[in-house]
């Protein structure tokens, strides 16, 4: 009986005495855990709280209807407490939700042009041919361009007297004056060559990284079997790039829904409201009609429609961990 009750005794005193050298261990700069969490920590607090004060404060803000226009700072915004109407205001906004929606239709088309031209031309690359480091240097000049610069640019190029009907003049042999961006359509079909030109260099760097990293065995091997082109890229190159193209459409899609620059330089979201994007909709609400609540609650909702969207689309990437577990 006596040795049945001293066992628990000491099975207590070991994890005591185990619980406090892992207690010392914690300040044990000699661990190199220890060393490790201890250079790292400072910043990953500052990082934390460069991250996570902004959003506690544009929730906070966008649960109240103050304004700078109504006296008081930021922190005194809790006098005009409204338990989150700007939220209800925004269900029922229709003008938020037509501009999110051109916002999808501009980020939509052009993620996939971008996608279709650079999936192509990193094809083209992969072989050798005179000039290729000339040309590899062209094909990412227009991704260094500063956006506000290729708007202005792009705004002049579509201008009625610009270099584009210009050249359709010379082709068609008579005076072509056709108004780009005062034109529903044509402003939006504008908008999205420029976004396209921008950024299908970087679309291009992605896939053509892709394309390199492919293991050449495989790709023989199906070449000896007698595969076609298209087979080698329908049964080969899309299975094993799958996960690239994914993660490079997640972040040039959340990418493109925050165009702002290009659009504003070369239309100001007319004519009309024609290309307004959700981001000159929420300029003009906070900086125009200075309702900042309002955008911050915009913007939260926003953000959660994007991370909603962005989980969808990565969901394939984590099937196939799911099933191996």
């Amino acid at each position: 009986m006596d040795r049945n009750v001293a066992i628990p005794a000491i099975v207590e005193r070991r994890v005591q005495l185990v619980a406090r050298l892992r207690r010392r261990r914690f300040w044990d700069m000699s661990d190199v855990r220890v060393f490790a969490t201890s250079l790292t920590a400072p910043a990953q607090i500052v990082l934390l709280f460069i991250i996570m004060f902004p959003l506690l404060a544009e929730v906070y803000i966008s649960l109240t209807s103050w304004t700078p226009t109504r006296g008081g700072d930021w922190t005194q915004a809790y006098r005009f407490w409204d338990w989150g109407r700007n939220y209800v205001e925004i269900l029922r906004d229709l003008a938020f939700w037509q501009a999110l929606g051109r916002t999808f239709l501009i980020a939509g088309v052009a993620v996939a042009l971008e996608f279709l031209l650079g999936l192509g031309i990193a094809f083209l690359f992969l072989d050798e041919f005179p000039g290729k480091r000339v040309f590899y240097a062209l094909m990412l000049v227009p991704m260094m361009i500063v956006p506000a610069v290729a708007g202005y640019v792009f705004w002049l190029f579509f201008q009625s007297n610009g270099p584009l009907n210009a050249i359709i003049s010379l082709l068609i042999g008579q005076p072509f004056t056709l108004t780009w961006l005062a034109n529903d359509v044509t402003a939006m079909i504008a908008v999205i060559v420029a976004e396209v030109w921008e950024w299908t260099p970087l679309m291009f760097l992605i896939m053509l990284s892709g394309l390199v990293g492919l293991p050449e065995d495989q790709m023989r091997a199906a070449t000896m079997l007698g595969a076609t082109s298209w087979q080698k890229f329908r049964y080969l190159v899309l299975p094993m790039l799958k996960p690239i193209i994914i993660i490079a459409l997640v972040i040039r899609g959340m990418e493109a829904v925050k165009i702002f620059d290009m659009v504003y330089l070369m239309t100001q979201g007319g004519p009309a409201q024609a290309t307004e994007t959700i981001s000159i909709y929420m300029y003009k609400i906070a900086f125009q009609q200075v309702r900042w609540s309002y955008a911050a609650a915009a913007a939260m909702t926003i953000l959660v429609i994007m991370t909603i969207l962005a989980s969808y689309a990565l969901r394939p990437l984590q099937t196939p961990q799911r099933e191996v577990a």
